[in-house]
């Protein structure tokens, strides 16, 4: 199944992810032996396939309830080849790549959008949003289909229908100020497309999220993303100058300056609005020379502990690397089973303890001034250097973890993530408290790992991989476990996302997190800005 239809019979757009996993079919691969073997001993399970996926062309999905003359005012505004109700089109933009998402898509029957709608400027999302609003029909917009927490799904709550505005059509680098080094780029360029067109002039955005290579510019900005090399780059809403945001009320334009005095930042109020604001279409964002030196490093280090305050020590002085990254004990222990991971240094295999990547980009005196200080403090911290070998690992395989993921749930056993942020003093109490909840939820045993990948001077993002085995309803199981250690993290103090965004999985908790005024705040500048309410409703408030 490669393409869809349109009512000319043109082929139709599809996303480029498989329907029912992660990533690149091409690049999915089974289990090693190895692999297989360390599952089974560790849970318990067969290694059989026990869940095995069904064909699309199999799967029941509600008819479209647009009627012909709203197809027809759709085509009007868009095209006649950018509208499809084929049932393949609205199932491939039904949900995003989570856990629960994949479970649903192996069941018979399945939700979907009633239309899929491309849109190629501004004004065509405008008139969409127009339209929409005059007729009750719910917007979610739609990049990469990449996320994990809900935020694409078809929610019609109380609409007559919904419709996925796919802004693939918006692909364009539009500006390259050079001077400022400020780009402008349309929020259907992906991750690669970015690197590609800034990359012809000789520039690069920097920006690595594990969905880099199917996300998009518009849901890097609407979520919050926050890529791998953070640490030398910033998250993506550090790197925004100015975006533009096409409402049911006309578009607002935010960002004039790098900073100004004039009441609150709109670009902030913009990202992390996830689409229940309005439609993203552009953004401008910074950009940097692309680095001529790289450098880097492997470290050991004997606990956690002892590798979180070594890298608190280098974000509290200032000199960060690009990537700073360290697994827990656990996490570091297992990838040794799994040597195209970060197991293995060259031929030398880390030898317990933790392992921590730092890489460095730029001119080679920076990278050499940067990697000095890093080297520095680690040391006085007690890491114990591994050359480049662990690092570089890391780096050929940064993309290749949600493929594992689905290889397991294969067989029987969940694999899913989960991430929060907190301060340095509750990192510890933090790290406990979920890694407690979720062993109180899921069977004995359950395996959670940790790491840190993204620092800061007052603290950090914690990111969770937790293996279980499925029992009965796989999908209630994990939606449970979930559900208790989302509370848990209000308890403790952290937050609900780091970077994964709130979208319909994480909205029961934004009034533990912003308190009933800011989600009060919130739905203000909705009932401003989408007085309908037609904009991806059931997300974020």
């Amino acid at each position: 199944m490669t393409v869809g239809s349109s009512p000319n019979s043109a082929p139709f757009p599809v996303p480029p992810m498989r329907w029912d996993a992660w990533g690149d079919p091409e690049l999915a691969a089974p289990l090693s032996e190895g692999t297989s073997t360390l599952i089974r001993g560790m849970l318990g399970v067969t290694g059989e396939t026990t869940l095995p996926t069904i064909d699309p062309a199999t799967v029941i999905v509600p008819p479209s309830r647009l009627s012909g003359e709203d197809l027809a005012a759709l085509r009007a505004i868009v095209g006649d080849d950018w509208v499809s109700t084929a049932a393949v089109d609205r199932l491939l933009r039904a949900s995003g790549k989570s856990t629960p998402d994949l479970l649903r898509r192996r069941r018979p029957h399945q939700d979907a959008p009633d239309a899929v709608v491309i849109p190629a400027s501004d004004d065509q999302v405008g008139q969409l949003l127009t339209w929409c609003t005059d007729h009750r029909v719910a917007v979610v917009p739609f990049g990469g289909g990449t996320s994990v927490v809900g935020g694409v799904d078809p929610v019609a709550d109380g609409f007559g229908a919904t419709v996925s505005v796919d802004l693939r059509r918006m692909d364009a680098l539009l500006d390259l100020d050079e001077v400022s080094q400020v780009a402008t780029l349309g929020a259907g360029v992906t991750g690669p497309d970015a690197e590609r067109l800034l990359g012809e002039r000789g520039y690069s955005l920097g920006h690595f999220p594990q969905s880099f290579r199917y996300a998009t510019i518009g849901g890097f900005a609407v979520t919050r993303s926050s890529g791998q090399a953070s640490a030398g780059y910033g998250r993506f809403d550090d790197m925004v100058q100015a975006i533009t945001l096409v409402t049911p009320r006309g578009i607002l334009q935010a960002g004039r300056s790098p900073k100004n005095a004039v009441g609150p930042d709109l670009r902030q109020l913009i990202m992390g609005s996830e689409g229940v604001f309005g439609v993203v279409t552009r953004v401008a964002v910074r950009v940097h020379r692309r680095p001529t030196a790289t450098e880097y490093e492997g470290w050991r280090f004997d606990s956690f502990d002892a590798a979180a305050q070594a890298f608190r020590a280098v974000a509290q002085e200032g000199v960060m690397p690009t990537v700073m990254r360290v697994s827990d004990e656990l996490e570091t222990a297992l990838n040794l089973a799994r040597p195209t991971e970060i197991g293995e240094s060259g031929d030398k295999a880390v030898p317990g303890g933790c392992l921590a990547i730092t890489t460095f980009e730029g001119s080679p005196t920076a990278v050499a001034a940067r990697a000095g200080v890093v080297r520095e403090t680690f040391a006085a911290a007690g890491g114990q250097s591994l050359g480049p070998g662990p690092a570089q690992m890391w780096e050929h395989g940064r993309f290749s973890g949600p493929y594992l993921r689905d290889a397991l749930l294969d067989i029987g056993v969940g694999c899913e993530t989960l991430e929060t942020a907190t301060t340095w003093a509750r990192l510890a109490e933090v790290k406990t408290a979920v890694t407690t909840a979720l062993a109180a939820v899921l069977p004995e045993p359950t395996v959670v790992m940790c790491h840190l990948s993204h620092t800061y001077a007052t603290g950090a993002s914690l990111y969770f991989t937790v293996v279980y085995r499925q029992e009965g309803d796989a999908l209630e199981q994990w939606l449970a476990a979930k559900h208790h250690v989302t509370t848990t993290l209000t308890e403790v103090g952290a937050s609900i996302t780091h970077h994964h965004a709130v979208g319909r999985d994480h909205r029961p908790w934004m009034s533990a997190e912003i308190g009933d005024l800011g989600v009060a705040v919130l739905s203000a500048v909705k009932a401003v800005l989408d007085p309908a309410g037609v904009c991806n409703p059931g997300k974020l408030i």
